[in-house]
Parts: C-alpha cells; structure tokens; sequence
C-alpha cells in the first residue's frame, strides 16, 4: 500500500515500518528502503503511481537498524543508484554493529536476521554528517538525532518546513511514544533529540512508524509526547 503525501513525495506502507520515494526532474530517491518484503511493495507503489519508468538515482538512509538497510545494497545493485548514509552508524552497514546495554536484545535479533533475510553488506558512497545538505527533490539537510543510534539522522525541509525525523518516535493514533529501550542505543539522549525537532520551523513532520496520518498530526503528536516528559 502506498499514500501519496505532496505531489512528489511517496509514502511505502508496510507492517513493520514505512519509507519514502521523493521525485524530482532527475528521477528518484529513496529515504531507506523498507524491511522484509520492501523491494516488491516498492515495485507496486511505483506502478500504482505511474513512476516505474522512472530511474532511482540514489538511497538516503535515515539509521543502520535492519528495518532500514535490508534492501539497501540490492536495489542500489539494481537500480546502479548511489547511497548516503550517516558515518557514526558504519559499522552497521558493514554488518557488525556494536550494541550495549539493553540494545544488546536488537543486537541478537539482528545477527538471526542479517542472515535469515539475506541483508548484504555496503559501503556508502556518500558519509552524512550533521548540516550536511543534500541538492534533491526540495532540499534537504541532515540533522543529527542521536539516541536510537549514535547516528540516527533526520533530513529537514526547509522549503516545505517538513522534517523526515526516521525513528525519533512511533506515532499512531492511541499510541504515540519513543522506542522501546530494547531499541535504543543511546536512550539519554532521545529528549533532546526531540526538542532539537521542534525547535525548526515546521508544518508538519513525517515518521518511519507512523498511521496514515498528516504530517500536521504527527507533529503534534510530537508536541503532546514531548510536553508529557
């Protein structure tokens, strides 16, 4: 299933998490690139959407959590895209992360999944860095949003005052909350990732796990869990 968010920015759905197709005049970019069974909904939402001709130019990816890189490396092979993605979370890609304290839970499953699910292994060519911008689609620049991984990143629109803010948080009706500890590398610092979201300009923001949603109901969702805490 797929929702068209803007007239050029594509919202993949999936069970286990979401990922974004953005479009412009020199094709396709993908923000991750979804979880197990991710290449063929990406294959449906762009037919659905009348843009399977056109050529996927590059793969921004949001965190190294397996959700996220799985099909990474297959459909930059596939598509002969390029790949950017936050440096502190390297040894990720390559497929040997290093977790600690509760994350050790996600660094258990990981290790079952990585070979279960067939991930293969990336070099990215291009290392993201905080305020580091990206000349695509609207415009976007890196924002560095530590805690659910050393370089958990989100990517911030400053034409649409829109930020793609990845995993900050899960935000569905009835339940809007942070991950769960098991997840989270480095959790001290989530809060102050989350006042770093809302201290931009923005109209809305737009999850990884998120409803189906507006952008202005996820931010103020945000808003609400961030004044609870």
């Amino acid at each position: 299933m797929s929702i068209l968010l803007y007239d050029d920015l594509l919202q993949v759905r999936a069970p286990a998490v979401n990922f974004y197709v953005l479009r412009d005049s020199s094709g396709l970019t993908l923000l991750d690139a979804g979880f197990i069974g991710g290449r063929s909904l990406l294959k449906r939402a762009l037919k659905k959407q009348g843009w399977e001709r056109e050529p996927i130019r590059g793969i921004i990816v949001t965190h190294g959590h397996l959700d996220h890189i799985l099909n990474v490396a297959k459909v930059a092979r596939e598509a002969g895209a390029w790949i950017a993605a936050p440096r502190l979370d390297a040894d990720h890609y390559s497929g040997h992360p290093l977790y600690q304290g509760w994350s050790r839970c996600t660094g258990i499953l990981e290790r079952v999944g990585r070979p279960l699910l067939g991930f293969k292994s990336f070099v990215p060519d291009r290392w993201l860095g905080d305020g580091d911008e990206l000349d695509l689609w609207n415009g976007l620049t890196a924002v560095h949003l530590p805690g659910h991984t050393h370089g958990h990143m989100g990517f911030y629109c400053e034409k649409l005052e829109i930020m793609f803010t990845a995993d900050l948080f899960a935000s569905y009706r009835g339940m809007v909350h942070h991950p769960p500890a098991i997840f989270n590398s480095i959790p001290e610092l989530i809060p102050e990732s989350a006042a770093r979201v809302l201290s931009y300009d923005l109209t809305g923001i737009i999850p990884n796990h998120c409803d189906r949603a507006s952008p202005e109901e996820h931010l103020k969702r945000l808003r609400t869990l961030s004044e609870s805490q």
